[in-house]
């Protein structure tokens, strides 16, 4: 019996102990008629919060952010019920940094409309990556003109910084001419492609609405290439979230910070600039293949010229092996180069000059012929569901419309340099009324007609054109007297398949000249709420030895060609260009 009382008495005090415990850890408390108001759910986005349910199911839900001063953009958007019950909370999108935000939620409770306001502490935002390059703690932003009616845009920038860590890791081996070395040690490929990721949205107003926390996706101080690489590829998926590419692996985020991802097939690596979500699900990617007999005998690693199709699991369903679909020893562009910018890697030292290309060169992440070498440079991808068919950005080649079956349906470059085979592809250039346009074999055409040279983004627009950000280097296959006289451009273009013809519709840019030249990286999409041409110049002033570079923003009326917006972002190092940028629509995202 006093065993007993000892034992019950042992129970309760550990009782109480563990019921003190539970009262230290409470959750935090309801902010309004719902639950918790849970800043940054998931550790990844600082400027985002996280109205909980508490276990209520209301319905209707639309969050207002409210603009800070007079001029303050308000951030307004619905909440779809399949947002809410994912999330298990209303998601909390745009908040200011370090500012004590002002956020309205209304919702429908028990068959009565609620709207509640609350107050949302945030703290600053922080660049991990600085060091003696930096000229400023963050990427600055500069409004150069909104125009009315675009005030509510909001724009994601996907830029990075260069890091103290960044040559870490390289692919090893020169190229060896002893078959068992070569077969052991694989000639370089493009892993030292690698920089800490700047992710952020801006306003009209040019307040940082939303980042990315660099941590979430990578770090340099670890020797792990699943945290390295250049972060890119983004793009709305319609289903809620932002696709990337990075180095060695590939995935999504939500602007809640909440990052998937899934690591490369064995086999492939260097995932880098461009990824397409398909109509069945599928996830297109620009890889490259890892110890690969080239035409050579020689084992390598090739260079940005491998389509992967990945199903939603990860695992691998086609691969398109461009270096055997098209010609991979054309030279005809490659031989025009600025060397100083053929990537994102910029080399100050070599601005200006050209390449001096060699069949036996050494293998590795620089301009040449042949798989193992940067013959392609495939910057984007889009999939056109008409014919199951892919349209591939060639930066080195131009732009080739590819077949489910693996054969090449069109071309659209200058005629210099195609062998039999891939000349016959090639597209006519025609005018309006359908008549050819005469031009020479590097491309210099009469009339309106203008290839694009060093192009990136080549995608179908919701017209069914071919919308094209012409970076124009290289342009009429050679250097320019003076740098001065480069130009960049949006274009668009029109195909006739079936008469193997192209015609160019629209232009912006070459009357904006140098100033607005972006040699390397960038973006245009046509956006049909506004009948804009959106773009942004990711490397404006790339070679200011010293100077920021800056990434543009521009939103062009198409009618018009009058600038709506103009937002100018600066890099936080010198000579350190910026990637791509997307709109962002709040209701699109957290409407499902």
């Amino acid at each position: 019996m006093k065993k007993q009382i000892i034992a019950s008495m042992v129970t309760l005090a550990l009782l109480g102990c563990n019921s003190a415990m539970a009262a230290g850890f409470k959750p935090a408390p309801a902010a309004g008629k719902l639950g918790a108001m849970l800043v940054d759910p998931y550790g990844n986005s600082p400027l985002t919060a996280l109205l909980d349910l508490g276990s209520k199911r209301p319905t209707d839900v639309s969050v207002v952010v409210h603009g800070k001063g007079r001029n303050g953009v308000d951030i307004s958007y619905e909440v779809g019920p399949e947002t809410v019950m994912h999330n298990d909370g209303v998601p909390i999108f745009g908040l200011y940094a370090d500012y004590t935000n002002k956020v309205t939620v209304e919702y429908i409770l028990d068959g009565k409309k609620i709207k509640e306001d609350y107050q949302v502490i945030t703290s600053p935002i922080v660049n991990k990556y600085i060091d003696n390059r930096n000229v400023s703690r963050m990427q600055d932003v500069k409004v150069q003109k909104v125009a009315k009616g675009f005030e509510d845009r909001l724009y994601m920038v996907n830029s990075h910084t260069l890091t103290q860590q960044g040559s870490q890791m390289h692919w090893s081996g020169p190229k060896a001419k002893d078959a068992v070395l070569q077969a052991t040690s694989p000639s370089t490929g493009a892993l030292p492609f690698d920089a800490a990721p700047m992710t952020y949205v801006v306003d009209t107003q040019g307040e940082y609405r939303w980042w990315l926390n660099q941590d979430a996706v990578y770090d340099a101080t670890v020797l792990d290439i699943k945290k390295r690489g250049y972060l890119m590829g983004l793009k709305d998926t319609g289903k809620g979230n932002i696709s990337f590419v990075q180095g060695q692996r590939w995935g999504n985020f939500d602007l809640l910070g909440k990052v998937t991802a899934h690591d490369l097939p064995r086999g492939y690596v260097d995932l880098s600039h461009a990824t397409e979500i398909m109509d069945n699900g599928h996830r297109l990617v620009r890889a490259a293949k890892a110890n690969y007999v080239n035409k050579a005998g020689d084992t390598v690693h090739t260079l940005r010229d491998h389509i992967l199709e990945l199903d939603e699991s990860g695992h691998l369903v086609d691969v398109w092996n461009i270096g055997t679909i098209m010609d991979p020893f054309r030279d005809a562009l490659m031989k025009a180069l600025d060397i100083g910018a053929v990537c994102v890697n910029v080399d100050m030292d070599h601005v200006g000059k050209t390449a001096e290309l060699e069949v036996d060169g050494p293998y590795g992440d620089l301009p040449g012929v042949g798989q193992g070498r940067n013959w392609a440079h495939i910057n984007s991808i889009d999939y056109d569901p008409k014919d199951d068919s892919i349209i591939l950005s060639f930066r080195h080649q131009g732009v080739a419309k590819i077949t489910r079956d693996k054969k090449v349906k069109w071309i659209l470059a200058p005629s210099e340099g195609w062998r039999a085979g891939w000349k016959e592809k090639l597209l006519t250039p025609v005018d309006a009324n359908n008549k050819p346009i005469k031009c020479t074999s590097k491309g210099v055409c009469e009339g309106d007609f203008d290839f694009s040279y060093t192009q990136h983004t080549a995608w179908l627009s919701s017209k069914g054109t071919l919308t094209v950000f012409d970076n124009g280097d290289g342009r009429g296959l050679e250097q320019p007297a003076m740098p001065t006289m480069k130009y960049s451009r949006f274009v668009e273009y029109k195909i006739d398949e079936e008469k193997g013809t192209v015609e160019q519709v629209w232009e912006y840019g070459k009357e904006r000249g140098y100033d607005w030249y972006s040699p390397i990286t960038s973006v245009v999409e046509y956006q049909a709420d506004r009948n804009t041409m959106f773009g942004f110049g990711g490397s404006v002033h790339l070679f200011e030895r010293g100077e920021r570079n800056i990434g543009k923003i521009n939103e062009i009326d198409y009618d018009t060609k009058e600038v709506k917006v103009e937002i100018d972002v600066l890099s936080d190092k010198p000579n350190t260009p910026h990637y791509r940028a997307l709109l962002i629509d709040p209701s699109s995202m957290f409407g499902r």
